[in-house]
Parts: C-alpha cells; structure tokens; sequence
C-alpha cells in the first residue's frame, strides 16, 4: 500500500515502492501514548545502529591510534561521532518520509547501471564488516576460552541459530539482547579506565584538532580507519530499515513527530557509542603510550599486557568479555544490514540463515587464510584494512542518501532543509577528501 505521499512524489521514482525490507517486523512495534510515553516506544534502533560504531574492527584501529599517537585521535572520534549523528538522522528522515530504506531508494532512484554497482560496493562493505567481527570474535574466543584461532572463525558461522532464535521471538527481544551486551561492555571499560588512571587534562586537549592528520601519513591512515569503523556504510541502510519497524503512522504530522523521536533516539545512542570509542582509545594511551608501548596493534598482545602494566588480573578477563560482546552484537545487525541490502537493490528475498551463512563464508575463507599463514600480527593488520576499506566504501552511500534526502520531488514536504543538506554535503567532501589522500599516499608508498 502507498502511504499518503503526493502523487507527484511518485512519479519522480523510476518504479514505484516494493514490498518493504524485513517485511515479517515492518511496522510489527505500536507506536502508543503522548510525548515520552511515545518517545519510548521509538527507543532501540539507535542501539543497533551503535553497534556498527563499536565492533571489533573499531577497537584495533582504537588501540593502534592510542598506543601510537596517545590521545590525539580522540578529536577523530568525536568528529566521526558528529558525522554519523547527521548521516543517521538524514536515514531515518528518508526512511519515514518515502518508505524506502536507502537500498529500495537507490534501485528506485536511480538507473540499474548505476543501482548495480552500488549494491556491489554496499556488499562489499558488508563482507569487509562482518570480516573484522568474525575475527573480533574468533580472538575474544581465544582470550576467554583458549580456542584456537582457526577454529574460533569456523565457530562463528553458528551464530546464524542464535540470529533466527531472536528474530523468532520478536524484534523487541533483539533490542533488548543488544542493549543488555551494551551495558556490559560499558562496565568493563568503565572498571579498566579506572585502573589505567589517565591524565584528564590530556584526554581533554585530545579532542581538539591537531595539524599532524594531514602531515602524518600514518596518522591519517589510521585516522581514515577510525572514520570506517565509526561512520560505517552498513549502518546507513541499517538504520533506515529498522526505524520502520515502528507502526508510526502515515500522515506527514505523525511521520514528522517520528522523525524527531528517531533521531533523540539515535543521537543518545551514538552519545554512548561515542563513550565506548573513546574509552577503547584512553585506555590505549594511557596503559600502552604512556608505558612505551607504542606498538600494541594486535588485540592479543593488548590482553595480554593489561595485567601487567594494571597491576590487575581482571584487566585482561573484562577486556575479553567486552570484545566477545562486541563479537556477538555486530553479528546481529550485519546480518540485518546484509539481508536489507540484497532485498532492497535486488528484491531477492533469502531465508535469513541462508543469507547468514553465504556472508559468513565469504569472511570465514581470507581470515583462515590469514590465521593459518600469518597469526595474531596478519589479524591485526586485517581488521586495521578491513576498516579502511569501509572508509574508502562510504561516499558511495553517503552521496546517495544526501541527494535523494535533499530531493523535494522525492522527499515531498519532508525534504530535508537546506541547511542540514549543507553540513551533510560537508561531511562527504571531508570523507571523500580523506579518502583520496590515503590512496594517494598508497600509490606512492607512504
């Protein structure tokens, strides 16, 4: 059924909307009561879209920032931070406003020579985000339990029974099993800043802008990583599918009040994810670069010294129980992610565990590969590469999403204001110009 969009509207569209992604939960939540009681019942898809901004991937390119250059990357994370509280806000203003989550968008807005590509480039992405999870989970594994490396990655391929065992029970119950994991990473870190003892007047200066990101090829590559596992691609259609879980209702008074309790949503769920990025970036600069432990990359070796350099024996455990959590988390919504970006470019409607097991195979083969040849150091590297490669897949769902929210044929009243199409449009240049100084670099071997 078409909602009440103009006519006009959707005649701009090259095809009219299809049958919505994730279709067994679309609109399954109500949407009752006034003001907080409402508010409420839009609580939770911000939460699985912060997910995305604190998986494993993130802690190497965390730990590797902090440990190197101390607290001087803190100032990326907090802009990264900003960046995805705009980017979320312009998904959910486009899901509710035309229907569409940004895969349907962009099969719809656009050409299939141009709609193919981006769905090979969103997949892409996806395989690089649910490499870095499968082996973020692979060594919580092997930190928790001792399991070999090799097998902790064939063991993740499991996960898709406790995936259809949540969606089975309903999508609150996902929320509720991803907010539970939330609260328990953020214990951990809380106990292991604790004992790290950092220099607060340092982690303040830390998030102001340093001249070094543009003259330090290495800060910047690390930098452009930091951004890739924060403002990551799969977290975008992400979120523009999930928001429409919500039986909001159709017209533009109550689409707009949905808009507003998405983003309160969404912005306090990146406030928090923001604590968890930094958190995993202080107790990097205070435990390794400040002891001359400038080189700690490996997830492994950053265990292993926490003990020591602590002086406690539950440093290491609550480290390896908040990285299998991260492990567990991103699992759910990759999945998600995977399984709204094949149905909305492709409208090809796979049983879940069948999309779970293909994309998980398709990360499982080079980090075997990896783990066998290379160990801990060819992991580390991979989740560090893994992450710029989302970096360097951003612009090709940004644009998108910031032309078709900017689009008032598209958008009709909703259409985002020109300001904030402005600002949007400034964090893409910014990505896209990170993007192109770090291949740059590459190519001519700094």
């Amino acid at each position: 059924m078409v909602d009440s969009i103009p006519r006009a509207t959707l005649t701009n569209w090259r095809r009219e909307r299809g049958s919505p992604s994730l279709s067994d939960v679309h609109r399954s939540i109500p949407v009752t009561g006034k003001n907080w009681r409402r508010l409420v019942s839009f609580l939770g898809p911000g939460y699985l879209v912060a997910v995305g901004y604190m998986d494993p991937g993130n802690w190497a390119t965390s730990l590797a920032g902090g440990a190197r250059f101390g607290y001087a990357l803190l100032f990326i994370a907090l802009l990264s931070n900003v960046m995805a509280i705009v980017l979320q806000h312009l998904c959910a203003r486009m899901a509710i406003a035309t229907g569409r989550d940004l895969a349907q968008a962009c099969r719809d807005a656009y050409p299939r020579m141009l709609s193919y590509p981006l769905w090979f480039l969103a997949e892409i992405a996806i395989c690089a985000t649910d490499l870095a999870e499968v082996i973020g989970t692979a060594i919580g594994l092997n930190l928790m339990f001792g399991l070999p490396l090799e097998i902790g990655v064939v063991i993740t391929a499991l996960d898709v029974f406790m995936i259809l065992y949540l969606q089975n029970k309903g999508f609150r119950w996902i929320e509720a099993f991803i907010i539970t994991l939330l609260g328990v990473i953020a214990v951990c870190f809380v106990v292991q800043i604790a004992m790290a003892r950092p220099d607060w007047r340092d982690v303040i200066s830390g998030f102001a802008p340093t001249t070094q990101l543009l003259t330090n090829p290495d800060m910047l590559y690390l930098a452009l990583g930091i951004i890739g596992a924060t403002v990551m691609p799969h977290n975008l259609y992400l979120h523009s599918g999930i928001v429409q879980t919500r039986d909001f209702g159709h017209t533009s008074a109550e689409k707009r009040q949905a808009m507003k309790y998405a983003t309160i949503d969404s912005t306090i769920a990146l406030m928090f994810a923001l604590t968890i990025n930094a958190s995993i970036l202080i107790l990097a600069a205070a435990a390794f670069n400040q002891t001359g432990h400038t080189g700690v990359e490996e997830l492994e070796k950053a265990h292993t010294l926490l003990a020591p350099l602590l002086g406690s024996a539950i440093a290491p455990t609550l480290f390896g129980i908040a990285l299998l959590c991260c492990g567990m988390n991103s699992t759910v919504t990759a999945t998600m992610a995977g399984q709204i970006v094949m149905e909305g470019f492709l409208d090809i409607r796979l049983p879940p565990w069948i999309r779970r097991l293909i994309t998980r195979l398709v990360a499982i083969v080079p980090a075997v590969i990896v783990t066998v040849f290379y160990g801990e150091s060819g992991t580390a590297k991979l989740l560090i590469l893994s992450q710029v490669i989302l970096g360097l897949q951003l612009p090709f769902a940004i644009i998108p999403l910031v032309m078709i929210s900017a689009s008032r044929r598209k958008m009709s009243e909703l259409v985002a204001p020109k300001w904030l199409t402005v600002i949007a449009a400034f964090v893409a240049a910014i990505i896209v110009t990170l993007n192109v100084k770090v291949v740059v670099d590459l190519m001519i071997g700094n």
